[in-house]
């Protein structure tokens, strides 16, 4: 594989997982972890992603508040506004972190009445520009990586939440596998907010349909809620289809 053609595949995983490991693309490329971290390392000072220990991050995720830099942007209004029709006033929300809960967080109508549990200090930030929301921002160890708290006090924290609506980003998700991600604590963490819910949402882009990665967070039969940016009836939908999970 030429090296442009390894740069175009790293940036692809990059913008539909957020997130890559060197270990998984010496492997799924048949590279050395030197050729790797050499690839990496040249995407980083072309300033298409940061290069972190171990990996490199998408730099959308890293930078929520810069709408330029937020990876199918477009898309993910479109997600944003139709997840925005499942809350109502008087509910109790629980949100992950992420570049779409964002989008989602600066859509929000004006005269809402609710009270939001975040675990990402960014979502936090753009909730607290509403007057009727209560937000309370969930601590503890802070993921640079994924920008979120984690951790067993955390998890503790949310297992004294009963929230009528969670809703979370996807690094991957699949009709067979469901949802899946690679950092086993944020996948730990992602199970207690499932828990913690009476109904889940699930944000993602049409890219990352019929993804896997290595860790299951949950089935999509533990699933509510799965919204595209696509038509609820388009074909590429129909895989995903089943007796509990409505796709908006």
């Amino acid at each position: 594989m030429l090296k442009k053609e390894r740069h175009d595949y790293i940036m692809r995983q990059i913008n539909l997982h957020n997130r890559v490991l060197t270990s998984d693309l010496v492997q799924l490329l048949s590279v050395s972890e030197d050729t790797i971290r050499r690839d990496l390392q040249e995407l980083s000072d072309e300033n298409r992603l940061y290069k972190v220990h171990g990996g490199a991050l998408s730099r959308s995720y890293q930078s929520g508040f810069d709408d330029s830099e937020v990876y199918a942007r477009d898309a993910k209004i479109v997600i944003a506004k139709k997840a925005i029709s499942l809350i109502k006033d008087g509910m109790v929300v629980l949100t992950g972190g992420g570049t779409s809960i964002i989008e989602l967080a600066k859509l929000l109508p004006d005269s809402l009445h609710a009270t939001f549990f975040t675990i990402s200090p960014m979502v936090a930030i753009e909730l607290a520009k509403y007057s009727n929301i209560e937000v309370i921002l969930i601590g503890g160890l802070y993921s640079k990586n994924s920008q979120v708290a984690y951790g067993g006090h955390v998890i503790a924290q949310l297992a004294e939440i009963n929230a009528d609506l969670c809703l979370l980003g996807t690094s991957a998700i699949d009709p067979e596998k469901g949802l899946t991600d690679t950092d086993w604590e944020i996948n730990q963490l992602k199970k207690a907010m499932l828990n913690a819910s009476k109904r889940t949402a699930v944000l993602c882009i049409s890219e990352k349909l019929n993804t896997s990665l290595k860790l299951k967070v949950a089935s999509l039969s533990n699933l509510s809620y799965m919204i595209t940016e696509l038509d609820s009836n388009v074909p590429e939908l129909d895989a995903f289809r089943n007796a509990t999970l409505e796709i908006l």
